[in-house]
Protein backbone atom coordinates (compact mmCIF):
# COMPACT_ATOMS: atom_id res chain seq x y z
CA UNK A 1 0.00 0.00 0.00
CA UNK A 2 0.92 3.62 -0.88
CA UNK A 3 0.78 6.93 1.55
CA UNK A 4 -1.06 8.33 -1.59
CA UNK A 5 -4.83 7.61 -0.48
CA UNK A 6 -6.61 6.76 -3.89
CA UNK A 7 -10.06 8.47 -2.64
CA UNK A 8 -10.71 11.12 0.16
CA UNK A 9 -14.22 11.98 1.19
CA UNK A 10 -14.54 15.05 3.77
CA UNK A 11 -17.56 16.07 5.50
CA UNK A 12 -19.59 14.51 2.55
CA UNK A 13 -23.42 14.72 2.86
CA UNK A 14 -25.66 13.92 0.10
CA UNK A 15 -29.72 14.90 0.49
CA UNK A 16 -32.08 13.40 -2.09
CA UNK A 17 -35.99 14.97 -2.21
CA UNK A 18 -35.82 16.50 0.79
CA UNK A 19 -34.32 13.57 3.07
CA UNK A 20 -30.64 13.70 3.87
CA UNK A 21 -29.28 9.76 2.47
CA UNK A 22 -25.60 10.87 4.05
CA UNK A 23 -23.85 13.29 6.71
CA UNK A 24 -20.65 14.28 7.65
CA UNK A 25 -18.75 11.15 6.07
CA UNK A 26 -14.76 11.26 5.83
CA UNK A 27 -13.25 8.54 5.19
CA UNK A 28 -9.99 7.84 2.77
CA UNK A 29 -8.98 4.46 0.77
CA UNK A 30 -5.76 3.70 0.72
CA UNK A 31 -4.27 2.18 -2.70
CA UNK A 32 -3.77 -1.48 -2.77
CA UNK A 33 -6.39 -2.41 -0.15
CA UNK A 34 -9.56 -3.51 0.10
CA UNK A 35 -12.50 -2.44 1.96
CA UNK A 36 -15.60 -3.69 2.63
CA UNK A 37 -19.01 -1.85 2.85
CA UNK A 38 -21.36 -3.14 5.09
CA UNK A 39 -24.78 -1.73 6.16
CA UNK A 40 -28.92 -2.55 5.94
CA UNK A 41 -30.66 -1.50 3.03
CA UNK A 42 -31.21 1.96 2.78
CA UNK A 43 -28.28 3.02 4.76
CA UNK A 44 -26.90 5.14 1.75
CA UNK A 45 -23.82 2.14 0.54
CA UNK A 46 -25.46 2.85 -3.08
CA UNK A 47 -25.54 6.38 -2.72
CA UNK A 48 -22.08 6.66 -1.16
CA UNK A 49 -20.32 4.68 -3.98
CA UNK A 50 -22.10 6.66 -7.09
CA UNK A 51 -20.77 9.56 -5.38
CA UNK A 52 -17.30 8.24 -5.09
CA UNK A 53 -17.78 7.59 -9.16
CA UNK A 54 -18.93 11.07 -9.82
CA UNK A 55 -22.46 10.08 -10.60
CA UNK A 56 -24.21 11.77 -7.85
CA UNK A 57 -22.39 15.38 -6.88
CA UNK A 58 -22.52 16.00 -2.82
CA UNK A 59 -24.68 18.47 -1.11
CA UNK A 60 -21.70 19.29 1.13
CA UNK A 61 -18.60 18.34 1.38
CA UNK A 62 -15.79 17.05 -1.56
CA UNK A 63 -14.96 14.34 -2.95
CA UNK A 64 -11.49 13.83 -4.75
CA UNK A 65 -10.13 10.34 -6.15
CA UNK A 66 -7.19 10.16 -7.95
CA UNK A 67 -6.58 13.68 -7.02
CA UNK A 68 -9.32 15.20 -8.64
CA UNK A 69 -13.18 15.31 -8.60
CA UNK A 70 -14.86 12.71 -10.47
CA UNK A 71 -18.32 14.51 -10.49
CA UNK A 72 -17.02 17.64 -13.10
CA UNK A 73 -13.55 15.78 -14.41
CA UNK A 74 -14.04 13.37 -16.83
CA UNK A 75 -10.30 12.37 -17.26
CA UNK A 76 -11.01 11.55 -13.40
CA UNK A 77 -13.66 9.35 -13.86
CA UNK A 78 -11.92 6.68 -16.44
CA UNK A 79 -9.68 5.84 -13.42
CA UNK A 80 -13.10 4.50 -11.33
CA UNK A 81 -14.04 1.52 -12.04
CA UNK A 82 -17.68 1.11 -11.36
CA UNK A 83 -19.25 -2.87 -11.43
CA UNK A 84 -22.75 -2.45 -10.55
CA UNK A 85 -24.93 -5.31 -9.38
CA UNK A 86 -26.90 -5.51 -13.02
CA UNK A 87 -25.13 -7.11 -15.89
CA UNK A 88 -24.31 -4.55 -18.08
CA UNK A 89 -22.80 -6.50 -20.93
CA UNK A 90 -24.27 -6.85 -24.58
CA UNK A 91 -25.44 -10.63 -24.67
CA UNK A 92 -25.03 -11.62 -28.18
CA UNK A 93 -21.27 -10.28 -28.14
CA UNK A 94 -18.77 -12.83 -26.99
CA UNK A 95 -16.61 -11.95 -23.71
CA UNK A 96 -13.80 -10.51 -25.93
CA UNK A 97 -16.15 -8.50 -28.25
CA UNK A 98 -17.38 -6.90 -25.06
CA UNK A 99 -14.64 -5.96 -23.85
CA UNK A 100 -12.63 -4.54 -27.41
CA UNK A 101 -16.58 -2.77 -27.31
CA UNK A 102 -15.78 -1.09 -23.80
CA UNK A 103 -12.02 -0.30 -24.50
CA UNK A 104 -13.57 1.49 -27.49
CA UNK A 105 -15.86 3.42 -24.99
CA UNK A 106 -13.51 3.83 -22.13
CA UNK A 107 -11.44 5.98 -24.82
CA UNK A 108 -8.24 3.64 -24.85
CA UNK A 109 -6.06 4.43 -28.05
CA UNK A 110 -6.43 1.83 -30.70
CA UNK A 111 -2.75 0.43 -29.96
CA UNK A 112 -3.64 0.07 -26.40
CA UNK A 113 -7.15 -1.80 -26.64
CA UNK A 114 -5.39 -5.15 -27.39
CA UNK A 115 -3.13 -5.60 -24.39
CA UNK A 116 -5.59 -4.39 -22.46
CA UNK A 117 -8.36 -6.84 -23.21
CA UNK A 118 -5.67 -9.59 -22.87
CA UNK A 119 -4.55 -8.62 -19.50
CA UNK A 120 -8.70 -7.82 -18.49
CA UNK A 121 -9.01 -11.46 -19.61
CA UNK A 122 -6.21 -12.78 -17.68
CA UNK A 123 -7.07 -11.32 -14.49
CA UNK A 124 -10.59 -12.37 -14.60
CA UNK A 125 -9.32 -15.87 -15.63
CA UNK A 126 -12.00 -15.59 -18.56
CA UNK A 127 -9.23 -16.96 -21.17
CA UNK A 128 -11.48 -19.65 -22.14
CA UNK A 129 -14.52 -18.79 -22.26
CA UNK A 130 -13.46 -15.46 -24.58
CA UNK A 131 -14.82 -16.48 -27.64
CA UNK A 132 -18.19 -17.28 -26.32
CA UNK A 133 -21.12 -15.25 -26.39
CA UNK A 134 -22.10 -13.85 -23.35
CA UNK A 135 -25.85 -14.72 -23.52
CA UNK A 136 -25.17 -18.43 -22.88
CA UNK A 137 -22.59 -17.89 -20.13
CA UNK A 138 -23.46 -19.02 -16.44
CA UNK A 139 -24.17 -16.12 -14.30
CA UNK A 140 -21.01 -16.40 -12.55
CA UNK A 141 -18.92 -16.05 -15.87
CA UNK A 142 -21.04 -13.29 -16.17
CA UNK A 143 -20.19 -11.12 -13.49
CA UNK A 144 -16.63 -11.96 -13.57
CA UNK A 145 -17.22 -10.43 -17.37
CA UNK A 146 -18.39 -7.36 -15.68
CA UNK A 147 -15.33 -7.06 -13.39
CA UNK A 148 -12.85 -7.77 -16.31
CA UNK A 149 -14.56 -4.42 -18.35
CA UNK A 150 -14.04 -2.42 -15.27
CA UNK A 151 -9.98 -3.51 -15.13
CA UNK A 152 -9.73 -2.05 -18.33
CA UNK A 153 -8.67 1.17 -17.70
CA UNK A 154 -6.43 0.06 -14.74
CA UNK A 155 -8.36 2.07 -12.17
CA UNK A 156 -6.95 3.91 -9.12
CA UNK A 157 -10.32 2.80 -7.38
CA UNK A 158 -12.42 -0.30 -7.80
CA UNK A 159 -16.43 -0.16 -6.95
CA UNK A 160 -18.26 -3.69 -6.28
CA UNK A 161 -21.61 -3.41 -5.74
CA UNK A 162 -22.77 -7.05 -4.44
CA UNK A 163 -20.37 -8.61 -6.80
CA UNK A 164 -21.59 -12.39 -5.54
CA UNK A 165 -25.05 -11.64 -5.67
CA UNK A 166 -27.21 -14.75 -7.03
CA UNK A 167 -24.32 -17.28 -7.92
CA UNK A 168 -23.79 -20.49 -6.70
CA UNK A 169 -21.18 -21.75 -4.61
CA UNK A 170 -18.68 -22.50 -7.09
CA UNK A 171 -18.94 -19.36 -9.08
CA UNK A 172 -18.75 -17.24 -5.81
CA UNK A 173 -14.90 -18.90 -4.81
CA UNK A 174 -14.03 -18.07 -8.64
CA UNK A 175 -15.12 -14.28 -8.08
CA UNK A 176 -13.03 -14.09 -5.06
CA UNK A 177 -10.34 -15.35 -6.64
CA UNK A 178 -10.60 -12.85 -8.93
CA UNK A 179 -11.18 -9.99 -6.29
CA UNK A 180 -8.55 -11.23 -4.00
CA UNK A 181 -6.07 -9.96 -7.09
CA UNK A 182 -7.32 -6.62 -7.53
CA UNK A 183 -5.40 -5.07 -5.00
CA UNK A 184 -1.87 -6.12 -6.43
CA UNK A 185 -2.11 -3.19 -9.35
CA UNK A 186 -2.60 -0.98 -6.73
CA UNK A 187 -6.46 0.04 -7.21
CA UNK A 188 -8.00 0.88 -3.98
CA UNK A 189 -11.31 -1.72 -3.56
CA UNK A 190 -14.53 -0.99 -1.87
CA UNK A 191 -16.93 -3.72 -1.98
CA UNK A 192 -20.93 -3.45 -0.91
CA UNK A 193 -22.02 -6.53 0.61
CA UNK A 194 -24.07 -8.10 3.01
CA UNK A 195 -22.30 -11.20 3.19
CA UNK A 196 -20.07 -11.69 6.18
CA UNK A 197 -18.10 -14.51 5.36
CA UNK A 198 -17.50 -12.45 1.51
CA UNK A 199 -16.18 -9.51 3.68
CA UNK A 200 -14.17 -11.56 6.50
CA UNK A 201 -12.48 -13.25 3.17
CA UNK A 202 -11.35 -10.10 0.87
CA UNK A 203 -11.28 -6.99 3.29
CA UNK A 204 -8.68 -5.58 4.61
CA UNK A 205 -10.82 -2.91 6.42
CA UNK A 206 -14.69 -2.86 7.31
CA UNK A 207 -17.08 -0.11 7.22
CA UNK A 208 -20.63 -0.58 8.70
CA UNK A 209 -22.77 2.49 7.20
CA UNK A 210 -26.49 2.92 8.56
CA UNK A 211 -28.79 5.92 8.63
CA UNK A 212 -25.92 8.15 6.40
CA UNK A 213 -23.52 7.52 9.09
CA UNK A 214 -20.70 5.79 9.60
CA UNK A 215 -20.97 3.89 12.48
CA UNK A 216 -17.80 1.67 12.37
CA UNK A 217 -14.28 2.21 10.64
CA UNK A 218 -11.33 -0.66 11.59
CA UNK A 219 -8.99 -2.92 10.36
CA UNK A 220 -10.47 -6.58 10.16
CA UNK A 221 -7.43 -8.38 11.85
CA UNK A 222 -8.70 -5.90 15.20
CA UNK A 223 -11.72 -6.33 14.85
CA UNK A 224 -11.86 -10.02 14.82
CA UNK A 225 -8.83 -10.41 17.31
CA UNK A 226 -11.12 -8.22 19.44
CA UNK A 227 -14.34 -10.22 18.90
CA UNK A 228 -12.13 -13.64 19.65
CA UNK A 229 -10.53 -12.65 22.59
CA UNK A 230 -13.88 -12.81 24.34
CA UNK A 231 -16.37 -15.78 24.41
CA UNK A 232 -17.52 -18.37 21.84
CA UNK A 233 -20.65 -17.88 20.04
CA UNK A 234 -23.00 -20.48 20.16
CA UNK A 235 -25.45 -21.81 17.41
CA UNK A 236 -28.79 -23.58 17.22
CA UNK A 237 -29.71 -25.14 14.35
CA UNK A 238 -33.28 -25.73 13.82
CA UNK A 239 -35.24 -28.51 11.80
CA UNK A 240 -37.76 -25.56 11.25
CA UNK A 241 -38.49 -22.14 11.69
CA UNK A 242 -39.43 -21.62 15.41
CA UNK A 243 -43.12 -20.65 16.54
CA UNK A 244 -43.83 -18.15 18.72
CA UNK A 245 -43.32 -20.07 21.60
CA UNK A 246 -39.87 -22.04 20.67
CA UNK A 247 -38.94 -18.44 19.60
CA UNK A 248 -39.36 -17.22 23.42
CA UNK A 249 -37.79 -19.75 24.83
CA UNK A 250 -34.82 -19.28 22.56
CA UNK A 251 -34.83 -15.50 23.48
CA UNK A 252 -34.81 -16.13 26.75
CA UNK A 253 -31.81 -18.50 26.96
CA UNK A 254 -29.78 -15.41 25.37
CA UNK A 255 -30.35 -16.30 21.27
CA UNK A 256 -31.43 -14.01 18.89
CA UNK A 257 -32.43 -14.97 15.06
CA UNK A 258 -29.53 -15.37 12.24
CA UNK A 259 -32.33 -16.70 9.38
CA UNK A 260 -34.99 -18.48 10.36
CA UNK A 261 -33.48 -21.99 10.94
CA UNK A 262 -30.32 -20.44 13.03
CA UNK A 263 -30.80 -18.96 16.44
CA UNK A 264 -26.66 -17.27 17.63
CA UNK A 265 -25.66 -16.43 21.11
CA UNK A 266 -22.32 -14.51 21.88
CA UNK A 267 -22.10 -15.02 25.35
CA UNK A 268 -22.61 -17.97 28.09
CA UNK A 269 -26.33 -18.60 27.04
CA UNK A 270 -28.98 -19.73 29.32
CA UNK A 271 -27.57 -19.73 33.28
CA UNK A 272 -24.56 -20.97 31.83
CA UNK A 273 -25.85 -24.83 30.48
CA UNK A 274 -23.04 -27.17 28.71
CA UNK A 275 -23.97 -28.13 25.52
CA UNK A 276 -26.02 -30.83 26.68
CA UNK A 277 -28.39 -29.24 29.21
CA UNK A 278 -28.87 -26.55 26.59
CA UNK A 279 -29.97 -29.45 24.49
CA UNK A 280 -32.10 -30.35 26.60
CA UNK A 281 -33.48 -27.14 28.11
CA UNK A 282 -34.59 -25.85 24.68
CA UNK A 283 -35.54 -29.32 23.82
CA UNK A 284 -38.03 -28.99 27.02
CA UNK A 285 -39.63 -26.06 25.77
CA UNK A 286 -40.81 -26.99 22.37
CA UNK A 287 -37.66 -25.55 20.84
CA UNK A 288 -37.36 -27.60 17.34
CA UNK A 289 -33.10 -28.21 17.78
CA UNK A 290 -31.15 -30.13 15.48
CA UNK A 291 -28.13 -29.32 16.71
CA UNK A 292 -25.84 -26.76 18.69
CA UNK A 293 -22.36 -25.85 16.81
CA UNK A 294 -19.60 -23.48 19.26
CA UNK A 295 -18.02 -21.12 16.96
CA UNK A 296 -15.41 -18.18 16.57
CA UNK A 297 -17.49 -14.75 17.01
CA UNK A 298 -17.24 -13.17 13.23
CA UNK A 299 -18.26 -9.86 11.68
CA UNK A 300 -22.44 -11.23 11.48
CA UNK A 301 -22.26 -10.36 15.55
CA UNK A 302 -20.11 -6.86 15.76
CA UNK A 303 -22.52 -5.66 12.79
CA UNK A 304 -25.56 -6.49 14.79
CA UNK A 305 -24.18 -5.19 17.73
CA UNK A 306 -23.04 -1.85 16.00
CA UNK A 307 -26.57 -1.59 14.35
CA UNK A 308 -28.36 -2.41 17.70
CA UNK A 309 -26.36 0.39 19.68
CA UNK A 310 -26.83 3.08 16.53
CA UNK A 311 -30.87 2.59 16.85
CA UNK A 312 -30.50 2.68 20.77
CA UNK A 313 -28.16 5.28 20.55
CA UNK A 314 -28.53 8.01 17.43
CA UNK A 315 -25.79 9.77 16.53
CA UNK A 316 -28.27 12.54 14.87
CA UNK A 317 -31.81 13.57 14.42
CA UNK A 318 -34.26 11.89 11.99
CA UNK A 319 -33.09 12.80 8.12
CA UNK A 320 -35.49 15.30 7.03
CA UNK A 321 -34.01 18.70 5.87
CA UNK A 322 -36.94 21.52 6.98
CA UNK A 323 -34.52 24.25 5.90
Amino acid sequence: MTSDPAAILRDLAFSYRNRRVLDGIDLALARGETVALLGPNGAGKTSLMRLLAGRLVPSRGSVRVAGGDPGREAGIRRAIAWVPQEIALYPRLTVRENLEVFARLAGLKRAAREPAVVRALARAALDEVAGRLVGVLSGGYQRRANIAVALLTEPALVLLDEPTQGVDQAARAAIHAVLERLPEAGAAVLIATHDFAEAERLADRVLVLQDGALRLDGRLADLLAGLRAGPPEHEVALAEAAGPAAAAALRQAGFHPASPLTWRAGDAVAGGRDGAALLAHLRRHGVPVREIRVREPGLDGLYRHVTEESVRHPVRPPAEITA
